[in-house]
């Protein structure tokens, strides 16, 4: 769990928490980021309350130290809706760290996992649930559980859930609730179905908000290259050169993630993919081979722009330009984090022009455009599509970004392109140029 830096000087100890929850944390934390120093008092006060914050700043302490504080005397129940397999296996891993010394068990309820071991960890009666709202709703309507003991629900990260599909679903929950529950929901943006739901299904709700919507992390250096499709991979691979770091690349299809990572592992690189074409094991193996650094790169599609909490990621890559821009800053957040500086880097095609404009508006920045390198690897002809694209390491294929390469191949770096307001871009030395200008 990464922690952001308190202005305030916070403290864990300054704040309600019960003494034997302080000592947990005094293993592994320190000081509260922003969101969790101003919502566990008011959460452990038993107050409704929506939170507006960016992914990455601590969501997961500021709703779980209130739940496990609820839950220890008591034999209620805490859930926690996510919209993603990925971030509540991330929740279900903070929650452990804290609760499972006080004796309290979790279980996740998640689609794409056999429904026979959730039947089973849900009539074992745990202390907190973590789901998915439709692999829930698929278990309640089959009586394999209710809500009938539920003193603390957390919607996280809930404008993802509503951007999914997931809006039904979390009202018909939210109505099966005892009506004396008390309900944190946490969003990066507040659209419309967020105040539906504070309106209708919870108490004059206390609102917080630390970051506004469209806020991008300060220590990420952000960059656009102006790159055809034909120039992406080339300039992907001179990249991956470049920084010797994890690098977590993002695409707009899966079948495009699936694609880029054979290509990737084919230059001797090792890399894994997740995509909804992956099972649940796949997606989990890969994600927890780029924690550990099996794998040095991670290709994704937005799935993982959200439930991705891994430390020193070096670099993010927007091979695409996401569809959402709001999604942007989602994969961005992914690097710098913990206090580190980070970057990250976007390939903008020159009919992009629109949707870069977009995102810079969103983020209140402009972001500076930089030239292309005078050399780049040279053109390689595509991988065969019936090439079988599982993860896992290649063997054969030139090594680019490993030992053994020689100094004399590497591919000169280029400059920086001009950058500031009231200017003119351009790519004149390449086809399809990209150009824009603010006033």
């Amino acid at each position: 769990m990464t922690q952001e830096k308190n202005a305030n000087n916070v403290s864990f100890m300054d704040l309600p928490i019960d003494p034997d929850i302080k000592d947990i944390l005094a293993k592994y934390f320190t000081t509260p980021t922003p969101i969790q120093g101003q919502v566990i008092p008011h959460a452990i006060d038993g107050k409704d309350l929506v939170g507006i914050a960016q992914t990455g700043t601590g969501k997961t302490l500021a709703f779980g130290i209130p739940m496990i504080q609820k839950l220890i005397d008591t034999k209620d129940q805490g859930l926690v809706l996510v919209p993603t397999r990925e971030l509540a296996l991330q929740v279900e891993e903070t929650m452990q760290k804290i609760g499972r010394p006080l004796g309290l068990k979790t279980a996740v309820i998640i689609g794409g996992a056999a429904q026979g071991p959730q039947i089973a960890a849900l009539r074992r009666e745990p202390n907190i649930v973590i789901a998915t709202p439709g692999r829930l709703a698929d278990h309640i309507q089959h009586r394999n559980y209710n809500l009938n003991k539920v003193s603390m629900i957390v919607l996280d990260e809930a404008d993802r859930m509503f951007d999914i599909g997931f809006m039904k679903q979390i009202k018909e929950i939210l109505s099966l609730a005892p009506p004396t529950h008390q309900t944190l929901l946490f969003s990066a943006t507040m659209p419309a179905e967020i105040a539906q739901i504070a309106a209708h299904h919870m108490k004059t709700p206390l609102r917080i908000e630390v970051a506004p919507a469209g806020t991008a992390n300060a220590n990420v250096i952000q960059e656009i290259y102006v790159a055809d499709r034909d120039t992406k991979m080339q300039l992907l691979e001179h990249l991956l050169y470049e920084n010797q770091g994890t690098v977590l690349i993002f695409t707009r299809t899966k079948f495009g993630a699936k694609k880029i990572a054979a290509e990737i592992r084919h230059l001797g690189h090792t890399s894994a993919e997740i995509h909804s074409n992956r099972s649940l094991a796949q997606r989990r193996e890969a994600l927890d081979g780029f924690k550990s650094g099996k794998y040095r790169i991670l290709v994704a599609t937005d799935i993982a722009a959200r439930g991705i909490d891994v430390k020193d990621i070096s670099i993010v890559i927007n091979y695409d330009l996401p569809e959402n821009p709001e999604d942007y800053v989602h994969r961005i957040g992914r690097t710098g984090r913990a206090g580190s500086t980070g970057r990250a880097i976007s390939f903008a095609a020159g009919g992009e022009r629109r949707t870069v404009v977009t995102i810079e508006k969103l983020i209140k920045k402009m972001i500076p455009i930089i030239s292309l390198p005078k050399e780049l690897p040279p053109k390689r002809k595509p991988l065969p599509t019936s090439r079988d694209f599982e993860s896992g390491p290649r063997s054969g294929g030139r090594s680019f970004g490993g030992a053994g390469r020689s100094s004399s191949s590497r591919p000169s770096s280029g400059g920086r392109g001009p950058s500031g307001p009231g200017r003119n871009f351009s790519r004149p030395s390449r086809p399809g140029g990209f150009k824009r200008s603010y006033k």
